[in-house]
């Protein structure tokens, strides 16, 4: 069996089509698909099947997923083991996958305190979708996975959730747009243009909630899975919309918006996901120790409406 091809399998697997892992993998389509194809005839079966515009895994293709799961954590393994990081030419690895819902600043703030330890670690930062993450952790792809939720029961991935700290949630407009709302905070929301997280984010779940129990109805108009593209929008005017308390200095400065005000009772919450029940790796200590000491459970400066 030519591994190449087992590679250009497990990365269009992982990424969710031809088209994604060619651009990971700096290869054609067509490359990466012929390349598949010879590997589908090597196993004689076939490992994907059409799903209207996309690709599916079939059950042999799951299965063989499986296998170069291990097959590439065991790579990844030796080298830590015997290559080049032994021998103390490169920095040790620190990898770390931080789910698509948690704002880059946020996880910035989680991930300092692992690059100021007393041993120089190389940090390795993956982005995804939080069951992503979590199958790349249960093969040991990764060390460590920053969340917004606590991971599923149901899962059979074997790991911990262990809390990191809340923060309330604000909400921000440009002076322009938060010139033109009636009332007081929250009522000042209704009828509002407003820019949501989409439906995947936990925080949108809650965000529903406290809308119904406030009796608000803003009228959305827009939905973001990105956070910072949400945002971006709002520094244009096109809505209200919401973001950690602990940002809210750090918001106001770089989107020019003002506060609206802020609910103690929308809370986003933070995990670090480890296979350790008790935290022992350095970096894992030392992220934990300092966020539930800290800036979590600082307000941001000013007082909205």
């Amino acid at each position: 069996m030519n591994f190449r091809h087992l590679h250009y399998f497990w990365a269009t697997a992982k990424a969710g089509g031809v088209m994604r892992a060619s651009e990971q993998l700096h290869t054609t389509p067509q490359t990466l698909s012929a390349q598949i194809k010879l590997l589908e005839g090597s196993l004689g079966c076939a490992l994907f099947r059409k799903r209207g515009r996309g690709l599916e895994l079939t059950d042999d293709g799951r299965a063989a997923l499986g296998y170069a799961d291990q097959i590439f954590a065991l790579g990844a393994e030796l080298e830590a083991a015997i290559g080049p990081a032994r021998r103390g030419q490169m920095r040790p690895e620190f990898r770390v996958g931080i789910a698509d819902q948690v704002p880059k600043s946020i996880a910035y703030r989680l991930l300092e305190p692992a690059l100021d330890g007393p041993e120089p670690v190389r940090l390795l930062c993956h982005e995804g979708t939080l069951a992503d993450l979590l199958a790349q952790l249960a093969v040991h792809r990764l060390d460590l996975v920053i969340a917004d939720e606590v991971m599923a029961p149901n899962l059979s991935v074997k790991a911990y959730s262990h809390p990191l700290g809340t923060t309330a949630m604000s909400f921000f407009a440009t002076p322009a747009l938060k010139a033109t709302l009636q009332g007081a905070f929250p009522q000042c929301l209704d009828g509002a243009p407003m820019l949501i997280q989409g439906a995947a984010s936990a925080m949108r779940q809650r965000l529903d909630g406290w809308l119904v129990e406030q009796g608000i109805r803003p009228q959305r108009v827009g939905e973001f899975d990105d956070a910072a593209l949400l945002k971006a929008f709002g520094a244009e005017g096109r809505g209200v919309f919401m973001s950690p308390t602990v940002l809210e200095l750090q918001t106001c400065t770089q989107y020019g918006v003002e506060v609206l005000g802020r609910s103690d009772t929308l809370v986003e919450a933070f995990f670090a996901i480890s296979v350790e029940r008790r935290i022992t790796h350095p970096c894992v200590v030392a992220i934990t120790a300092a966020a539930r000491g800290q800036f979590l459970a600082q307000a941001g400066a000013g007082q909205g409406r």
